[in-house]
């Protein structure tokens, strides 16, 4: 049987079909012309430089910290200086795969946490337990040599991994070199253990001006990301606070650079020493502080077993001879880790709050220290003239409020002068009475002129602003209040207890430094030194220059120009004339606490000043100008809860300036009770 063949024709390629098939083939042929040409031009054109840079990823950069500069006082004396400790430290290289791995899930599950909303995140990731009993015997015997649990040990090895999976993990820093001994002996016992040599800051003089002085610390993400620390890498010693952080520039140095060679999994691989960066040492700081001068300040602060604050200062150009804030703290405590539970114990306000530094960043009432500033804005606003007598009889009223003298004690007529001498509030209240219905809000205006209210610019962090309450204060005070009170429930003062103008109570209470004024030593020293120096409103500084660590000049530290408030020089003279008195004659309120001074060679412009502070007791403050033609010098004291004035800070001030001149004086407490 045959089969006959079909009788169908298999159809022919229409031209639309061929012509898709002639397009497909065409992008098709231009695809793997564009692989190849890639590849050709990875392989042939490009070869080198990404062999240089497979290379290159071997590396990694460890930083090998340079030594800071020093900080010595103006006389040459160190008061902070660098000193070599030994840091124990385990080489990741030699821990156990399993440790490893623990350390990189744990830095993933706080990725993955960080990446998440706030609110939302949920408790903070815990780092597990020790993986292996192995591990464990070895941390434990570490921790017996260093007094460190295997725990913490564990902690620190696994954050650091996570980190920097190739960089030594260190564990212990500033250990004895009895354990650097010990550790090179065994090195059976301590695998992987290192013992190194590091730097850290050192302070000599104790607790002295450690508040000025501040402290260093890792540079973090967000001071990375600020136009100060461009070019700072991740891990950078950098000052902190104080003079560490406003000189840092000068005093980091250079970082220099050790190269490890790493696998493909980041992991150190033994090799031969690669060449080393080596770092350079930071600059040298040589600061206006009289260590002697300050060292007896704070002594002197110490001894009233509250806190206190003072200033010293050059009037003519700003700088500051002696500072210091009580109580202190030895900032040897923050060159290391500190736990939390252990820094709240030692800093926090229980303790008295030891790190702020009250001579720049303490607000408070001033009390009669003020009163030269509203004695300069009357005269000069013609509110009164310097003879004009004003009735002091002990006790006035103003609006429907009795307006009193300390003690209701009576002065009778008194003119400027004497009523500068004598402290009469009755006199000053009469002066914020016929200063405030005149335009400008003339009493804050010229405290604002004189530098109180407002910040100084000087190189130390943290300084406040203060307060000087006027009308536009007190709106926005009012009007945050309104927007408070709708949200608040009970519906409490949030802010004030009222709503109201600043009014004629208000100026009459900050004629005398009370109310609502906020100040600090600082403050009241530059507001002095215009008066002392014929209005030049000076910008206090502790930095004079720049050393090399030879002690050889580098750069002086350029100082800002002064600013120039204009004074007519007879109503400036009346002031100091009133100064003079109060310091220097009978009846004056600080006259016994100088009776034996030399005035002739050495004479003192004072003012006390007793400040009101409810529900603590009063505030004691003195302020006080030393004329002399090669050093004259500017001081303001306060000490809280001190009581009068002439009682704590006068004394306090008269002492200091007997260690600066060299006076024997005996200092002895007054008993003015003005306030």
């Amino acid at each position: 049987m045959m089969i006959e063949p079909s009788g169908e024709r298999r159809a022919p390629i229409t031209p639309q079909l061929a012509l898709r098939v002639a397009i497909f083939g065409a992008v098709a042929f231009g695809l793997f012309a564009i692989v190849f040409f890639r590849l050709w031009y990875l392989q042939v054109l490009s070869g080198d430089q990404y062999l240089a840079e497979a290379n290159n990823n071997r590396f990694r950069e460890l930083r090998i910290a340079a030594p800071r500069g020093d900080i010595v006082d103006r006389s040459g004396t160190v008061i902070v200086q660098n000193k070599l400790a030994i840091v124990v430290q385990l080489d990741p290289s030699k821990l156990p795969q399993e440790e490893r791995e623990l350390a990189a899930e744990w830095g993933q599950a706080i990725g993955r946490r960080a990446a998440k909303p706030k609110g939302r995140r949920g408790p903070p990731v815990p780092i597990p337990g020790i993986p292996t009993s192995d591990l464990r015997g070895r941390y434990e015997r570490l921790g017996k040599v260093i007094k460190t649990s295997a725990v913490s040990i564990h902690r620190q090895v696994v954050r650091s991994l996570t980190l920097v999976p190739y960089s030594a993990v260190r564990v212990k820093t500033d250990v004895p070199r009895s354990v650097l001994a010990y550790v090179l002996e065994r090195p059976e016992q301590f695998p992987g253990v290192t013992v190194e040599e590091t730097y850290l800051r050192e302070y000599p003089r104790g607790t002295l001006a450690a508040q000025m002085l501040g402290t260093v610390g890792e540079v973090s993400p967000d001071e990375l990301k600020r136009s100060r620390f461009r070019g700072v890498k991740q891990g950078t010693i950098v000052g902190k606070e104080g003079l560490e952080r406003a000189y840092d520039r000068y005093l980091r140095g250079r970082d220099g650079v050790q190269r490890v060679q790493v696998d493909a999994f980041g992991r150190p691989i033994p090799t031969d020493r690669l060449r080393d960066t080596r770092p350079v040492g930071g600059q040298r700081l040589r600061v206006s502080l009289d260590l002697d001068v300050s060292r007896a300040g704070q002594r002197l602060l110490g001894s009233t077993g509250k806190p206190g604050a003072f200033v010293a200062m050059n009037p003519e150009n700003g700088e500051i001879i002696g500072m210091a804030s009580s109580p202190s703290f030895d900032p040897t405590l923050l060159t290391k880790p500190i736990t939390q539970q252990r820094y709240n114990l030692r800093f926090n306000e229980n303790a008295g709050s030891p790190r702020v530094n009250r001579a720049v960043s303490g607000l408070y009432p001033t009390g009669s220290v003020f009163k030269p500033i509203t004695a300069l804005a009357a005269l000069q606003s013609g509110a009164v003239t310097a003879g004009e007598p004003v009735s002091d009889p002990g006790c006035i009223d103003i609006g429907d409020r009795p307006f009193c003298n300390a003690g209701d004690i009576a002065n009778g007529p008194v003119d400027m002068r004497k009523a500068l001498s004598v402290s009469s509030d009755i006199y000053f209240y009469r002066m914020g009475q016929r200063l405030f219905p005149l335009p400008g809000q003339v009493l804050q205006s010229w405290a604002r002129r004189l530098g109180v209210g407002r910040r100084s610019g000087i190189d130390l962090s943290g300084e406040q602003p203060g307060l000087i309450p006027d009308s536009a204060w007190r709106r926005r005070l009012n009007a945050l209040e309104r927007k408070c009170r709708p949200t608040n429930p009970g519906k409490r003062p949030c802010y004030v207890l009222d709503y109201r103008d600043y009014n004629l109570g208000d100026n009459v209470n900050l004629a005398v430094g009370q109310g609502d004024l906020q100040s600090n030593p600082l403050q009241m020293t530059i507001a002095y030194a215009a008066l002392a120096n014929g209005g030049r409103v000076v910008r206090p500084h502790l930095g004079l220059e720049i050393e090399d660590e030879q002690g050889r000049l580098v750069q002086r530290i350029k100082r800002s120009t002064a600013r120039r408030v204009k004074m007519d020089e007879a109503n400036r003279q009346v002031i100091m004339d009133g100064l003079r008195s109060a310091a220097q004659e009978p009846g004056g309120t600080s006259e016994p606490v100088f009776a034996d001074w030399n005035h002739d060679e050495l004479p003192v412009f004072g003012k006390t000043g007793t400040a009101e502070r409810q529900p603590k007791a009063d505030q004691s403050w003195y302020v006080a100008y030393v004329q002399t033609k090669d050093r004259p010098l500017v001081i303001a004291v306060t000490v809280e809860e001190g009581g009068f004035g002439a009682a704590a800070a006068a004394p306090i001030a008269c002492r200091i300036l007997a260690e600066y001149y060299e006076q024997k004086s005996t200092c002895a407490a007054g008993d003015s009770r003005t306030r």
